[in-house]
């Protein structure tokens, strides 16, 4: 069931085999991270409780990645190698999922912002009420 104030966005991965549920407002704030890995892979994210994310399918076609201090559990499909989402460090409460894995991406009221993730203890605070109901 969708909370009021927020409509429900399909994604997944390029092959189709994982799939997922978010549920977002009309207009809402995506991460533009320079961490190590969101820079060298392009991503770009919305953090969401864990109560607005569902996985519909694809829990066994998921692949973990863990650095650092492990905090992160970075999931990407085993068959076309895309993350979709993950649990970030900073939030590990909820999901980011990433913007261009939704189904109607191009057509979305976002909000694109600068996250330096290069200097992550100084930063993440600013962060962790995206996941909190």
């Amino acid at each position: 069931m969708t909370l009021p104030g927020l409509n429900t966005q399909a994604g997944g991965c390029h092959c189709g085999a994982v799939r997922f549920e978010v549920d977002l407002p009309a207009a809402f704030e995506v991460e533009d991270c320079n961490c190590s890995i969101c820079a060298m892979s392009g991503n770009i994210h919305v953090i969401v409780p864990a109560s607005r994310f569902r996985l519909l399918q694809g829990a066994e076609n998921l692949a973990e990645y863990t650095f650092n201090t492990g905090g992160a559990k970075h999931r990407f499909c085993k068959t076309c190698g895309i993350k979709s989402f993950y649990v970030p460090r900073s939030n590990q409460d909820g999901f980011a999922v990433t913007w261009r894995c939704l189904d109607e991406w191009q057509t979305l009221d976002v909000t694109v912002n600068k996250f330096d993730g290069q200097n992550w203890e100084a930063n993440a605070a600013a962060l962790a009420h995206k996941s909190k109901d």
